[in-house]
């Protein structure tokens, strides 16, 4: 049986915790982390400005598309 995959949180102190199977993987930086430096956030992802900005241009682009334009009432 294999070893188990291990957190590969950077830095000191080392994190000795089991790697997740599935949403352990970050998909920014594609390395495995524990339950808690899963987040891109908690692990100081080398690519957490790109990951924003990849989130701030999706959500800018679906508020536009939902923007409504009010008629003019001509009274």
């Amino acid at each position: 049986m294999p070893a188990k995959k291990r957190c590969q949180l950077p830095g000191e102190p080392r994190c000795n915790n089991a790697a997740l199977r599935i949403v352990g993987d970050c998909a920014h930086c594609h390395s495995s982390f524990c339950a808690t430096h899963r987040l891109p956030e908690y692990h100081a992802c080398l690519k957490l400005a790109e990951c924003r900005q990849e989130a701030f241009q999706r959500n800018k682009g679906r508020l536009e598309s939902e923007r409504t334009v009010a008629a003019k009432i001509v009274g």
